[in-house]
């Protein structure tokens, strides 16, 4: 292909990723309503548990603020709802200068990593109710707790897409041990270093003093970590078989060849 056909496929690559996001977008703007209760349902829970009216949401920040709410809620769920199709674009935009082996790993880690970020933003949403009710628990006696739409949904959206994320771990660690930069054995060995680092990274994404979402986010993290392993051992197992002995000989030996 010339670099101008190269340029038109890229532009409707785009396109239909683009055209993904905005009818998706349109789903999240016809059902604001409903999203946005599921939104605002960790402060009314607080609220009735509490007993007063002094917990909930305000759209004070300006005339437009309800406004800027409801597009921000619309472009995530049109964002998140079509990350399959605009993944699967990019996917599709370097598919063709990979070997027919390297298009099947690629599929392979696209059919995985969708499910997984899901399912990280599926306990995020789990674990969400929990961690408004201790985050507001710190408020003093008589002291309200009327939350700026905007920063509250910041603070929604970035819990959920963090969780997402850090689903993604096993997928990254079986790509560096298929790139043969990250061996199985320095998995096994270094499982105590990835335990601590785990900690420390669901401590920086998760807000809750308590550490209840820290726990909630590390200990399936630390099993796919896991998983990863057991996948990566398969892996090498394979390659091992396929590749000849002379291979795994030392720089500074004569090989069997």
């Amino acid at each position: 292909m010339s670099l101008a056909d190269h340029f038109r496929e890229l532009r409707n690559r785009a396109f239909i990723a683009a055209l993904a996001v905005l009818v998706c977008a349109v789903l999240g703007w016809i059902y604001y309503q409903d999203l946005f209760d599921v939104i605002l349902r960790p402060l009314l829970e607080v609220r009735d548990e509490r007993g007063d009216a002094l917990v909930n949401i305000n759209f004070g920040g300006s005339i437009t603020q309800p406004f800027s709410v409801r597009l921000t809620v619309s472009i995530f769920v049109g964002v998140v709802l079509a990350s399959p199709v605009w993944i699967w674009q990019i996917w599709g935009f370097l598919l063709p200068g990979l070997r027919p082996r390297e298009k099947r790993i690629a599929l392979a880690y696209f059919l995985v990593s969708v499910p997984l970020f899901f399912a990280g933003c599926a306990l995020a949403a789990w674990a969400l109710p929990q961690t408004v009710a201790v985050l507001l628990s710190f408020t003093p006696t008589g002291a309200a707790n009327l939350q700026d739409a905007m920063v509250y949904l910041h603070f929604i959206l970035y819990f959920i897409v963090a969780f997402g994320i850090a689903f993604l771990l096993p997928v990254i660690m079986v790509g560096l041990n298929s790139l043969r930069v990250l061996p199985v054995r320095i998995m096994i060995k270094g499982w105590r270093i990835a335990l601590v680092g785990i900690l420390i990274f669901a401590a920086l994404v998760t807000p809750d003093p308590s550490a209840w979402t820290m726990i909630a986010l590390s200990i399936p993290m630390f099993a796919l970590y896991w998983c990863a392993v057991a996948v990566s051992a398969l892996l090498e197992r394979r390659r091992r078989k396929r590749d000849p002995d002379w291979l795994a000989t030392p720089d500074d030996q004569a090989s069997a060849l």
